[in-house]
């Protein structure tokens, strides 16, 4: 399907006054709440970088609008964790780490199987950003769509944002890619191999000429553990993957104040879907009455484009701009093994899914004097959404009894289109040296399936500092979060009456907008020259709270909507820093609860959406207790040690009442050493040795039950992967 670009309009008067603050990055890897500004903290008044006249020096001119551009999205009133260049590099598989374990070092972060991550009791509901410019949501899947090797920084921005976010609100990742102008003309070319046929070539380059800069890297990864195993066996069975990826971030100066950027990256993934065998077949195929489990070939391929054209600059003299528009093309498509599902599941169903969004971006910030800024912006999106199947079902009676071995055929397609219109204003306000305010407001508007929902969102934050040590922040958002267009299917749910795919209740298929209000507050203590402490405490009361399940054979998720929501918790951080040490430690507790299905009723069973619609349950991807830490130690300038850890009290699962029960907990310890070699004839090559779950400790992630949860996932078994990487 192709959409046809669409001029964008945001027709929304809003109102308000808002203001800085900053977060103290007291150690390289991360940091949390807000603190002082400083040079280099982007939420000084847009017109104090960058006002004085410069020659056109290419590292100079793109560090100033670097820092101009970073002062367009302020964090004054929310939670920030910080992951920089060389936290990542500490990490055990360094830049080859995917980036979903390099968000799993923040606090509230919880995983789950295929890749998922859980902030703060959200289902995904994850915002992306690369300097500065939101990238639509892509179909969920497997795979990691954006490669570490890009990155500089990456904060993760939660609690009560200020305005200029919106959308997915859960959390916001926000990257910043690396500098290609004042890292020089260079590049790096490496692999990482190891366990379970793990195979990771990788090259990058970077530099700049006259007025060009650039960043361009891309990799490709195959191994035999593609998928979380379905079983706790060492070796998954048909579980191979490989996975191609690419980034590139051009730029040229049109003068000292004007910079015209392309960001572009594709992703091709293929996986095989991991078998459980001595599994025992529920239905006969025409004279067949036994198949193998372990002979299944189910397939899934998933794809992902996207390019942003930006234009970014200053407006006389004062104003700081950054227009972008861009485009993102996601494709999944499931592939079953036609007699094998059948046999199984009484369904066999190739499935594909695409969506396109166009957008358009526009971000601005005004100082009024020498104590606000005003920033304001509108975002738009278009997405044109296809979903396609072609199905093999059995006929079956009123009891969903088959009645014939012989399949039949149901073909179906749907196409979406949605339309995302949103604008905002805030003020940015500094009172004294101690204060920063921050008031705004957001308006929103969604159109999709013949119906306009729409918001004005209130935003307020506050940032305080009590001591030269001590930085207290607080805010209150509300929030407008739309259904993912890429993950709605408008499936012709009649046309299975009568066969092993019918469902039993029918309901709202047209998933709702979720409307929240949120609070945060939270305190970061520094303690001496080397510690850093923070805690910080979030409530979120939600109406249409929305979720996603696996709901059949496919591995693809779905949306629905519980009407009552209710969120809470609890974070504590820790990092130090002090000479060849550095260390992180985060602890958090979620309660997160929902009640009362009122939108794809059809994908539950009858009982529990009687439960569910009188009573609060846990939602799936609840964790009561997760945390994360790590510990590094330099040996000289050529070696550094280290070890980080994840844990978790276990997520939720069926018991006498729907996710009335809860997984294991489990422990995952990982070890990690570098070292540089400089030889005569090659110069420095960088190694570095990693055991992933050096205990060797099986832990379930999932056990198959619970709502929305489809096949039970294992955690990773120990592995041995080594990287070897050469600068040039």
């Amino acid at each position: 399907m192709q959409p046809k670009p669409i001029p964008f309009a945001v027709a929304a008067v809003l109102c308000a006054v808002m203001l800085p603050a900053r977060d103290a990055r007291a150690l390289p890897a991360t940091t949390t709440a807000p603190s002082a500004a400083s040079a280099d903290s982007g939420d000084a008044p847009a017109g104090s970088s960058g006002s004085q006249p410069v020659t056109l020096d290419t590292v100079h001119v793109n560090a100033t609008l670097d820092r101009a551009r970073n002062g367009l999205s302020p964090s004054t009133g929310s939670s920030e964790y910080v992951i920089d260049r060389q936290a990542i590099a500490q990490l055990p598989l360094g830049a080859s780490t995917p980036l979903n374990q390099v968000v799993l070092q923040a606090p509230g972060v919880v995983q789950d199987s295929f890749g998922q991550l859980h902030v703060r009791g959200d289902h995904a509901n994850l915002q992306y950003r690369i300097n500065g410019v939101m990238l639509p949501e892509s179909i969920s899947g497997f795979g990691q769509s954006l490669d570490t090797r890009m990155i500089e920084s990456v904060k993760l921005l939660d609690g009560a944002l200020p305005a200029q976010y919106g959308e997915r609100t859960a959390a916001v990742v926000d990257i910043t890619t690396r500098n290609r102008a004042q890292a020089g003309n260079g590049g790096d070319v490496g692999i990482t191999g190891g366990s379970f046929g793990t195979l990771n070539p990788f090259a990058s380059t970077w530099g700049s000429s006259g007025r060009w800069s650039w960043f361009l890297t891309a990799n490709y990864l195959q191994n035999d553990a593609g998928i979380e195993n379905p079983t706790s066996s060492r070796n998954p069975v048909h579980d191979r993957t490989h996975q191609v990826k690419g980034f590139g971030d051009i730029s040229y100066l049109v003068n000292d104040s004007t910079r015209l950027g392309f960001m572009f990256g594709v992703t091709n993934n293929r996986f095989q879907i991991p078998n459980n065998p001595n599994q025992q077949p529920e239905f006969g195929y025409l004279d067949q009455t036994d198949f193998n489990s372990a002979d299944l070939d189910e397939r899934q391929k998933e794809s992902t484009r996207f390019g942003t054209l930006s234009l970014q600059g200053k407006i006389a003299g004062t104003t700081d701009y950054q227009v972008s528009v861009g485009q993102r093309y996601s494709y999944i498509g499931f592939d079953p093994d036609f007699i094998g599902d059948l046999m199984f599941n009484g369904v066999a169903g190739q499935i594909n899914r695409v969506d396109r969004a166009t957008t358009l971006q526009a971000d601005f910030a005004t100082p009024l004097g020498d104590s606000n800024t005003l920033r304001y912006g509108l975002y738009g999106q278009y997405d044109r959404a296809g979903s396609a199947s072609d199905t093999l079902v059995f006929p079956a009676n009123d009891d969903g009894e088959q009645t014939s071995t012989v399949p039949i055929a149901i073909s179906d397609w749907s196409r979406i289109t949605a339309r995302t219109l949103a604008a905002y204003v805030q003020d940015q306000w500094n009172v004294g040296e101690d204060w920063t305010l921050n008031f705004g407001v957001r308006g929103d508007q969604y159109k999709a399936f013949g119906a306009t929902a729409s918001q004005l969102s209130p935003r307020f934050g506050v940032v305080w500092r009590a001591t030269p040590a001590t930085t207290v922040h607080a805010g209150y958002s509300r929030y407008f979060t739309p259904p993912a267009t890429a993950l709605i299917s408008s499936t012709d749910i009649e046309k299975f009456e009568g066969t092993t795919n019918a469902v039993k209740n029918y309901g709202d298929n047209t998933p709702l907008t979720e409307r929240s209000d949120y609070y945060d507050i939270g305190v970061q203590q520094r303690v001496g020259d080397h510690l850093t402490l923070g805690l910080d405490t979030y409530y979120r009361k939600v109406t249409n709270l929305q979720d996603e399940g696996q709901f059949g054979a496919a591995l693809i998720y779905s949306t629905f909507n519980y009407e009552y929501g209710r969120i809470k918790g609890t974070e504590f951080t820790a990092s130090y820093q002090n000479g060849p040490w550095s260390g992180y430690f985060n602890l958090a507790y979620s309660h997160a609860v929902g009640k009362r299905v009122v939108s794809s009723q059809y994908n539950f069973e009858p009982d529990d959406l009687a439960y569910v619609y009188d009573n609060f349950i846990y939602l799936d991807h609840n964790q009561k207790w997760s945390s994360s830490g790590g510990l590094s130690y330099a040996v000289g300038t050529d070696t550094r040690i280290g070890a980080n850890y994840l844990f978790g009290s276990g997520l939720a699962r069926d018991g006498l009442v729907p996710n009335g029960a809860v997984m294991p907990a489990y422990f995952q310890l990982n070890l990690s050493v570098s070292h540089d070699f400089d030889f005569t004839a090659t110069g420095k090559l960088h190694t570095q040795l990693a055991v992933i779950n050096v205990l060797d400790r099986t832990y379930e992630l999932r056990d198959g039950s619970g709502i929305g949860v489809g096949a039970p996932q294992f955690g990773p078994r120990r592995g041995l992967y080594l990287t070897v990487s050469k600068d040039f």
